[in-house]
């Protein structure tokens, strides 16, 4: 995107948009102005509310479209219902992943091309589908990675290495994809724990004391990153923000 343009008018795809950190970020950048398509897979009704809601702010800002992100014959879709509903794409966020342990000596094939699927393969693919656009936008891509790809968490090895993978794949797509199109990624920290009681109250407790605020993020921690280097980095590409309290300056 032009340098100090920032988001507005621009139109954005955010994948796993319907809730959580996806919907923070579609949020923050609606609220600068951006047109957004919104990514779902199953959460139809929470895709359709807040379609909703961003289009009684503004509208025709917002629309949602359904897609099994593992089925990557469905990723070019994507772009072009983009294209069709509003005549250009300016960035790209990767946000849907897959999460949950796999503890080594029981990984299976099934967790393998999930959580490989989601966080890798996925981005990848729809990245690569939608270059085209965001070369002729010049455009902005941001992954959202993990502090993990990093700094494996014990008990998650295949969600971290998939994690990593996308992390390396950000700075190669800024290099294949520059001098047109930025990539960029933000990692977040301990931000929005898992719906599925993964991890206790005492741990919770522990890796918010090991943070250098002492304090949980919240999503529109993340989303303001992601707004950042989409309208307010115009000299930033092939990096990673840690959105993390300061967790991995002492890891």
């Amino acid at each position: 995107m032009d340098p100090g343009a920032g988001v507005d008018g621009k139109t954005v795809l955010v994948t796993g948009a319907a809730k959580r950190v996806g919907s923070a970020i579609a949020r923050e950048l609606h609220a600068a102005g951006a047109r957004l398509m919104l990514h779902y897979r199953t959460a139809a009704a929470d895709a359709e509310a807040l379609t909703a809601e961003l289009n009684a702010a503004r509208p025709d800002s917002a629309f949602c479209v359904q897609a099994d992100l593992l089925d990557t014959a469905q990723l070019p879709r994507l772009v072009a219902d983009t294209l069709a509903r509003f005549g250009r794409l300016d960035a790209l966020v990767n946000n849907a992943s897959s999460f949950y342990p796999t503890p080594f000596g029981c990984i299976d094939a099934a967790a393998w091309d999930d959580l490989i699927g989601s966080n890798l393969k996925a981005p990848l693919f729809l990245s690569q589908a939608a270059a085209p656009a965001l070369r002729a936008a010049r455009g902005a891509l941001v992954n959202i990675t993990d502090i993990h790809a990093e700094r494996p968490l014990a008990g998650y090895p295949l969600y971290c290495a998939a994690k990593a993978g996308l992390l390396g794949l950000t700075r190669a797509l800024a290099i294949e994809l520059s001098p047109e199109v930025r990539v960029n990624a933000v990692a977040p920290g301990p931000v929005l724990w898992p719906d599925d009681g993964q991890f206790p109250s005492p741990e919770r407790r522990e890796i918010v004391a090991h943070t250098l605020l002492k304090r949980e993020g919240s999503p529109q921690d993340i989303a303001r990153a992601v707004r950042f280097l989409l309208a307010d980095a115009a000299y930033v590409t092939g990096q990673v923000l840690n959105v993390d309290g300061g967790r991995t300056a002492h890891l």
